[in-house]
């Protein structure tokens, strides 16, 4: 249901901008209103999650561990897996961020043969989630051509060393296709492991799905229905600068292209993809596990009335020591009565 769901979504989504395009006529509402209206959206919802996540009270220390906690000298301390600095926690979370270090120590297990219980590593997910991420950064540095001029120096580097191989005209950008078969794999292997389709929710179907339509309408743009790219960077330009201007001329395709991409961004604060930025602010990461080394005291304490022990038996001591229940001092004993 949910897959039926995801992609009637998505189609629904291509076919409007299709025909309001190309029936309609709608290049206004499709290049300027609603471009516009995906980055309000985007900048709000960020903003919305960003605060919400910073009011959460975050008393004491609940990150993550996969390994021995700081003690002893002589006993080996897991610094990134358990850090106990500042130091070593940016450390842990420039390893998380960067290269997806616990994707990369995730296992999978399965039962086989009866009843027996077998571990698999799980890397080709790390290498797909990895090459989906760092192809997805390119593409969107590379894009940047459109909203700058001069173009920077860094965009042409990032252009030529992507082009590199020089097939075909234009020549092919790399990160294109890997951007496609990390997609394709993801979509897969949520369809095909039975575990992770059963767990799978509409949610979790739809930006995937979106992301590889994006993908697809992207290249159809640049290698099979060509469409004018200083037509396109003049449109980028005016909505940059508030001042939008939609050039004739540019096919229904690029607007079908630019729809997805503000689904995307309209989408994106409130989905599982905020985790790009959920990620610097979960506590879970970004605190070191100093329990044993400081007292954190909760600063969102109020001052309560509170009964102790030793008043809670002075109280009761009696009945206690009656009941037969141990004290941790006695009970007086009563002076002699008087003669």
């Amino acid at each position: 249901m949910g897959i039926k769901f995801s992609l009637a979504a998505v189609f629904g989504l291509i076919l409007a901008a299709y025909f309001g395009v190309g029936a309609a006529g709608l290049y206004h509402f499709f290049g300027v209103t609603v471009p516009y209206i995906a980055i309000v959206l985007f900048l709000c919802g960020v903003v919305y999650r960003v605060l919400k996540w910073a009011r959460s009270p975050v008393p004491f220390r609940i990150p993550t561990t996969a390994g021995q906690q700081k003690s002893l000298d002589w006993i080996n301390h897991a610094r990134y897996d358990n850090p106990s600095t500042k130091r070593q926690t940016v450390v842990r979370m420039a390893l998380e961020v960067l290269l997806f270090r616990s994707l990369f120590r995730n296992t999978k297990f399965e039962m086989k043969d009866g009843h027996r219980l077998f571990y698999q590593w799980e890397k080709w997910l790390w290498l797909a989630a990895l090459a989906f991420h760092y192809c997805f950064l390119v593409i969107l540095i590379r894009h940047l051509r459109f909203f700058t001029e001069p173009v920077p120096f860094f965009v042409q580097g990032i252009e030529r060393l992507d082009g590199f191989l020089q097939v075909g005209l234009p020549g092919i950008y790399i990160t294109d296709a890997v951007f496609v078969l990390a997609i394709t794999y993801l979509i897969v292997r949520r369809l095909i492991i039975p575990q992770v389709r059963y767990i799978s929710l509409p949610q979790d179907y739809f930006p995937l799905f979106l992301l590889l339509a994006i993908a697809i309408t992207g290249i159809l743009t640049r290698y099979v229905v060509r469409v004018d790219l200083i037509k396109v960077k003049t449109l980028a330009m005016g909505l940059i600068s508030f001042h939008p201007v939609v050039p004739a001329g540019i096919g229904a395709i690029f607007f079908v292209h630019l729809l997805l991409v503000s689904t995307l961004f309209a989408y994106f604060p409130f989905s599982k993809l905020m985790h790009a930025g959920g990620i610097f602010l979960s506590p879970t990461r970004n605190l070191p596990n100093d329990n044993r080394i400081r007292r954190h005291i909760n600063p969102w304490n109020y001052p309560v009335k509170v009964h102790t022990y030793a008043q809670y038996e002075d109280h009761f001591r009696e009945k206690m020591v009656e009941a037969g229940l141990p004290v941790e001092k006695e009970l007086e004993e009563a002076p002699p009565a008087a003669s």
